[in-house]
């Protein structure tokens, strides 16, 4: 088959490598569609620690089921799969309390580290288990699938806000039926600080949960033009000094119910929480920088909820429904669909920061 391989840090080539092949419990997928996630670009020049070569990174994918393992009885050869990032367990006691997310053998496609060596899906096949697959509904794409994973990010994190922990039990039953009920939990005023990939699918997931008032910060004028056109309320400047008084008046003179951290540095968790109100929730997605000050004392005395959110735990078949039935639109975020063969020059483009570059989905022949 044919890699977009990780072989030195800062080279990407595409070549061949042998076809992988399915064991026990696990499918063969045909890659169709595989979209590269800034952690993959990160990841690039060593810095994260976690894509050391040889590797074949890609996580973010959609395809076909090419060839069963053994003791896969509820998958056909040809079904239109996408799959979770996360490869969990299943047994664990995370695992069988619905938090996969946590699993003590979390493993995640694409990546390389210390710990184990797990090949992605930037090539003509992959191999997963089947526990982590989700059948696709007709009305969704490949392309638009590649999206689900970064999607699911920003659902869980809405129902850390709404719920404090997950789903509730069988809201991930079926990729089919109707919408199962939000969790229970407040949906007034929200704050989304970074309107990067995440943050613009954290505006959208918030709106089709039913937030009143979807408020967006960022540096790039043009990330907040998207986020309004995406269902945000207001948009405001994250450089401006006011930033908080400005939330606060136009919450009514409270702060917001719940802010949403989605870049991962200092200056975006110090403006979520002097955004939110006393007795509000903050949700920290934003994974960029291992550590930031802390303003202890504004979280006790104000007494916030502040919850971690970490990639998903059961959401694709929610998001695989938003996606179909046009809750949620992924496609206004696909900046580029590519040749896989062409994935090494769009990768330096996106860690140039070209302008206007958003999300590149590239898919196989």
């Amino acid at each position: 088959m044919k890699a977009l391989t990780l072989v030195e840090y800062n080279r990407l080539v595409y070549g061949d490598m042998p076809d992988p092949e399915p064991g026990a419990g696990e499918v063969l997928v045909r890659v169709k569609a595989c979209g590269i996630c800034g952690s993959d670009v990160h990841g690039l020049d060593g810095s994260t620690g976690r894509r050391r070569p040889p590797i074949v990174m890609g996580h973010e994918a959609a395809g076909t089921i090419a060839a069963l393992g053994s003791g896969v009885s509820q998958w056909q050869v040809g079904d239109r799969v996408t799959f979770d990032s996360t490869v969990y367990c299943g047994t664990c006691d995370y695992c069988q309390r619905g938090q996969a997310n946590l699993c003590d053998r979390r493993r995640v496609l694409g990546v390389s580290c210390e710990e184990y060596r797990c090949h992605g899906a930037f090539a003509d096949f992959v191999v997963v288990p089947q526990r982590i697959l989700y059948r696709l509904p007709a009305a969704v794409t490949y392309e638009q699938a590649a999206m689900v994973e970064a999607l699911s990010v920003a659902v869980h994190a809405v129902h850390r806000a709404t719920h404090g922990h997950r789903p509730p039990p069988g809201m991930a039953d079926t990729a089919y039926g109707p919408l199962a009920p939000a969790p229970a939990g407040p949906r007034g005023s929200a704050v989304v600080v970074g309107a990067g990939m995440i943050g613009l699918l954290a505006v959208q997931a918030l709106r089709a949960a039913g937030w009143t008032q979807i408020i967006a910060a960022d540096l790039d004028p043009r990330r907040l033009q998207t986020a309004k056109m995406l269902g945000a309320h207001a948009v405001l400047d994250a450089r401006a000094a006011n930033l908080a008084q400005e939330v606060v008046q136009l919450t009514g003179g409270r702060g917001a119910d719940a802010t949403f951290e989605v870049v991962g540095s200092a200056p975006a968790v110090q403006t979520a929480i002097a955004c939110v109100r006393k007795g509000g929730t903050v949700v920290l997605v934003g994974n960029l920088a291992r550590e930031v000050p802390f303003p202890l004392q504004a979280a006790v005395t104000r007494e916030l909820d502040i919850f971690g959110s970490c990639a998903s735990s059961g959401e694709y078949p929610e998001c695989l429904e938003l996606i179909a039935r046009g809750k949620v639109d992924v496609g206004a975020l696909i900046s580029a669909v590519a040749p896989l063969s062409e994935g090494a020059q769009w990768f330096a483009r996106l860690r140039n920061g070209e302008a206007g570059l958003m999300k590149v989905v590239l898919t196989t022949d």
